[in-house]
């Protein structure tokens, strides 16, 4: 069964990213393209194009639908898709608070709509592979993670407050699922976070410390301004493990190399180039198709959302704020 896929937004992740790896993936089609400008919608090369998002969530021939809208619109179109009787692959941030996961977390159990967080890096096989390979390094206590660049964002929504702007919510939710998976002990107990804010209100850069009760704690830096870096280094009771080189953004072109330590040697493990885009859509289609898959689960995406809410609320006052 091939999965007809139909677009809310038509941006720069859409068109670089998302219609290539449809294109692409076994088991999919892009069926339909929904955008302001109609345009742009059929620049990308669909079967049909709308000037308006309601109309593709009414065509028939569409059985899925991926959201690239900007982060403030996920909640409402996301809702709008399920209620029309779409599964839904929504970009990150999945919403812009734990409630509002929440609330699409009730609506997907409503409608029995499958809802997927469209957080890419998570296909990525070295991503899988690192997660694997926990197991060798034992319990683990710390962890490193960073997304920062120095981007020129001059009249985008990554400035806006009220659509979601601000490091956290554009890398800074990487960072800090990287942390959730590798210590795997669900949210951390305690955050405490600090944050440069811009001229418009949001947070250009932002640090915090994550604590577990069971000891682990994990670093996390996340910028729109500055140096230009990525980062993951987990460290366990026995070991270490590092994702080098773009852990949150490698692509189609990119090998890769996950090492893994004991203290006295290193393993270096070459890991050949995905296009992890790709990846998710070829498992959502199989899933939706009834065939085997991984999808990322909204219970993941739900505690990235509480943890970062607590930075939030921790970086606002000052304080240590619980999870």
């Amino acid at each position: 069964m091939t999965i007809r896929w139909g677009f809310l937004g038509a941006g720069m992740i859409a068109t670089t990213a998302l219609a290539p790896a449809v294109r692409a993936a076994t088991g999919a089609t892009l069926q339909a393209v929904a955008a302001r400008d109609v345009e742009r919608a059929r620049a990308l090369g669909p079967v049909s194009a709308y000037g308006d998002y309601a109309e593709l969530l009414a065509d028939p021939e569409v059985d899925a639908v991926y959201i690239s809208l900007s982060n403030e619109m996920h909640l409402p179109w996301s809702v709008a898709a399920m209620r029309a009787g779409k599964p839904v692959l929504c970009e990150k941030p999945l919403g812009l608070t734990a409630g509002e996961v929440d609330e699409l977390m009730t609506v997907s159990a409503e409608t029995e709509q499958p809802l997927v967080e469209a957080s890419w890096y998570r296909w990525h096989p070295r991503v899988r592979l690192a997660q694997q390979r926990l197991r060798d390094i034992g319990e683990v206590r710390h962890v490193t993670a960073g997304f920062t660049f120095d981007g020129s964002l001059a009249g985008n929504y990554r400035l806006e407050p009220g659509r979601g702007g601000g490091a956290l919510y554009d890398v800074g939710c990487y960072a800090v699922s990287a942390c959730l998976w590798a210590v795997g002990a669900g949210v951390p107990a305690q955050v405490t976070a600090r944050s440069s804010y811009g001229p418009t209100g949001v947070d250009l850069v932002t640090d915090a410390i994550l604590e577990w009760g069971s000891g682990a704690q994990a670093e996390v830096r996340a910028g729109i301004q500055g140096e230009t870096g990525q980062w993951l280094v987990i460290s366990g009771e026995r070991g270490e493990i590092e994702l080098r080189d773009a852990p949150y953004t490698s692509w189609k072109d990119d090998t890769t190399e996950l090492w893994v330590s004991d203290g006295t040697d290193t393993e270096r493990v070459a890991v050949p180039a995905a296009d992890p885009y790709v990846l998710m859509v070829e498992e959502m289609s199989s899933v939706l198709s009834d065939g085997p898959g991984w999808l990322l689960p909204l219970a993941e995406s739900r505690q990235t959302a509480a943890v970062l809410d607590a930075i939030r609320l921790s970086a606002a006052s000052d304080e240590p704020v619980g999870v």
